[in-house]
C-alpha cells in the first residue's frame, strides 16, 4: 500500500469536468493533493499537453493521479483509489445494493447524461436546430429521473456519494451548453444548492467561474449564486 506520507498529485484542467470530479472527491476525503493545472489556451484547448499526462494516460487527457509508484487515470478509477486509501468519510454506501445503485448513477452521469452534453458543444448558437433539441430533450428526461430519486431524500442515494459529485459536475456543463435545469425539477434544484454549498465543492466553482470569466464565456447563474451565498 502506498505510504500515506507520499504526495498525491492530481493533474487536472481549469475546465475539466472529470478533473473537477476528482478534486472535489479528494477534498471531501480530506486528502492533501498537489493540484497541477495543465496549460489551457485562449482557444480552449489543453495545449501543450503536460508530459506526465502524456506519459501516463494513452488517451492524453486529465485527470491523472500519481501517488508514489501509483499512476492512474480516469475519474472513476481515482474515486476507487481514494476510497481505499481514505475510507472515512465513506463516499460509497456500505450496503451492497445501495453501493451498486450509487456506482450505476456515477456511471450514468458519465456515460448516459454527459454524451448528450457533448452533442451540444459547438451548437450553443443553434440550439433550435433538431440535433440540439434532441440532445436537450434527452437531458431534461434525465433531470426528471433524478428528480424522482430525490423524493424524501437529500441526495441521489440518500447519503452523499460519488454519484452526487459526478452528476453535479455533469449538470454544470449541461447548464453551460444550453440545457439548464428548470422549475420543473424543484427537488433537483434544491439538491444542487446543497451540493454547491459544500466546502469541498466551492474551490471548483471559484476556479471555473474565474476561468470562464477570463475567457469571456458565460457563467451559469447558479454558480454565481452559490459563490455569493458562500461569501
Amino acid at each position: 500500500m502506498p505510504n500515506r506520507l507520499q504526495t498525491l498529485t492530481l493533474y487536472s484542467g481549469p475546465l475539466s469536468m472529470y478533473g473537477a470530479k476528482a478534486h472535489i472527491a479528494a477534498l471531501e476525503k480530506g486528502l492533501e493533493v498537489n493540484l497541477v493545472m495543465v496549460p489551457f489556451t485562449d482557444d480552449h484547448r489543453y495545449e501543450p499537453r503536460h508530459p506526465e499526462v502524456l506519459r501516463i494516460n494513452p488517451k492524453r487527457q486529465v485527470p491523472v493521479l500519481t501517488h508514489g509508484a501509483v499512476e492512474i487515470f480516469d475519474s472513476t478509477q481515482i474515486f476507487e483509489y481514494f476510497e481505499h486509501i481514505q475510507p472515512h468519510p465513506p463516499l460509497w454506501p456500505a450496503e451492497p445494493a445501495a453501493r451498486a445503485q450509487a456506482r450505476l448513477l456515477e456511471l450514468k452521469s458519465d456515460e448516459v447524461f454527459f454524451p448528450q452534453v457533448i452533442r451540444l458543444m459547438g451548437l450553443e448558437g443553434r440550439l433550435q436546430e433538431p440535433p440540439a433539441q434532441e440532445a436537450i430533450g434527452q437531458l431534461h428526461r434525465y433531470y426528471g429521473e433524478m428528480e424522482a430519486l430525490l423524493t424524501e431524500r437529500d441526495y441521489l442515494c440518500a447519503e452523499y456519494t460519488y454519484a452526487d459529485i459526478a452528476f453535479f459536475m455533469a449538470q454544470l456543463f449541461a447548464a453551460r451548453k444550453g440545457a439548464p435545469m428548470t422549475g420543473a425539477t424543484p427537488r433537483l434544484l434544491d439538491w444542487r444548492r446543497r451540493v454547491a454549498a459544500r466546502p469541498a465543492v466551492q474551490p471548483t466553482l471559484v476556479l471555473m467561474t474565474q476561468t470562464l470569466t477570463r475567457h469571456g464565456l458565460p457563467v451559469p447563474q447558479f454558480m454565481r449564486d452559490a459563490l455569493a451565498v458562500a461569501i
